[in-house]
C-alpha cells in the first residue's frame, strides 16, 4: 500500500457513499506533511465558470469543487511556473498557487491554455494524522499520479476509470449507479 505524499492521487473507496463531498472523488494531494494534508478534487465540476468569479477574465474556463474547506476561495493548479511567480511544485510538472491578477492577464493574452490550468472553489484538507486515520479505515486508496497531464483527465469518468484499473471487486463499483439503492 502506497503512503500519501505530495503529487499522489487519493481515490475515494466505494464505501464513502454517504459523503457528498468525497463520494466518487479523485483528489490530487498538493501537500502532505507533519502539519496535515491539502488536495483538490479533480472530478467534481461546479456550476460556476471562471468569468463568473473573476469578471475581468474574458475566457470561459470551468471551475471545479476542490473540497469542503474555504469554498469561497479560488485556487488553481497549473503547468506554467515559468509564467506564474510564487508557484509551488506538486510534482510531475504540476504546480499550485500564484497571483490571480497575473493569471487573468496571461489568460486574456492567450498565454495560458485551458489544458494548462484548472480552477477550484475550496480545497480538501486534513488535520495531522486525520488522513492516515481515514486510510486505516479504508476510506481512500493512494495511487501514483501516472497521468502525463491530469488537467486533461475526463472528470466525468475519472473515478470509474480508476475503479476499472484497480480491477477485482472494484469492477463492480465502476458501473454501479450513483445511488446503489436504485439498483
Amino acid at each position: 500500500m502506497l503512503k500519501p505524499s505530495k503529487g499522489k492521487l487519493l481515490i475515494a473507496e466505494p464505501s464513502i457513499l454517504n459523503d457528498p463531498s468525497f463520494n466518487r472523488s479523485v483528489v490530487l494531494l498538493t501537500e502532505h506533511n507533519e502539519e496535515g494534508s491539502v488536495g483538490f478534487i479533480l472530478n467534481k465540476l461546479s456550476h460556476f465558470r471562471l468569468n463568473d468569479l473573476v469578471p475581468e477574465i474574458l475566457m470561459d474556463f470551468p471551475v471545479y469543487f476542490g473540497g469542503p474547506v474555504e469554498q469561497g476561495n479560488l485556487y488553481f493548479i497549473h503547468k506554467t511556473p515559468h509564467l506564474i511567480d510564487g508557484s509551488i511544485e506538486i510534482g510531475k510538472g504540476f504546480y499550485w498557487g500564484g497571483n490571480i491578477e497575473i493569471i487573468a492577464e496571461l489568460i486574456n493574452k492567450s498565454k495560458i491554455r485551458i489544458d494548462e490550468i484548472r480552477f477550484f472553489l475550496g480545497y480538501s484538507g486534513w488535520e495531522v494524522d486525520q488522513l492516515n486515520e481515514e486510510l486505516e479505515v479504508d476510506s481512500w486508496i493512494v495511487l501514483e499520479n501516472d497521468f502525463p497531464n491530469i488537467l486533461n483527465a475526463d472528470d466525468t469518468t475519472l473515478w470509474k476509470d480508476q475503479m476499472i484499473q484497480l480491477g477485482g471487486d472494484y469492477l463492480i463499483w465502476a458501473n454501479a449507479p450513483l445511488n446503489p439503492s436504485l439498483n
